[in-house]
């Protein structure tokens, strides 16, 4: 399986979209937290969600940009977006602050 890492982010392709997805109003996949730099795709992507889960559908080359990683370029398809977690025993798990 293909997997795309980004950070904090982990992208992998899906065959299809599950229902009940709604667009979010931005192309943001995750907002930095710590230094105010933003996971952010490119005008030619849908990103979608629902309470848990984040998507997005790539309906052409896409881009995914910021500003302490270099550019990846997403194929036209369907995508799920994982935010990486970490465990340290002073904080317990939690998400990892990119």
């Amino acid at each position: 399986m293909e997997q795309y890492r980004h950070g904090d982010l982990l992208i992998i392709p899906v065959d299809a979209l599950p229902a009940g997805l709604k667009k979010k109003k931005d192309l943001i996949l995750a907002a930095g937290e710590v230094t105010g730099h933003h996971h952010r795709l490119s005008n030619t992507a849908v990103v979608l969600e629902n309470a848990t889960e984040l998507y997005f559908e790539a309906k052409k080359e896409t881009t995914l940009t910021h500003e302490e990683h270099g550019p990846l370029v997403f194929k036209p398809g369907n995508y799920r977006v994982i935010r990486q977690r970490e465990f340290s025993p002073e904080y317990g798990e939690r998400r990892v602050a990119d």
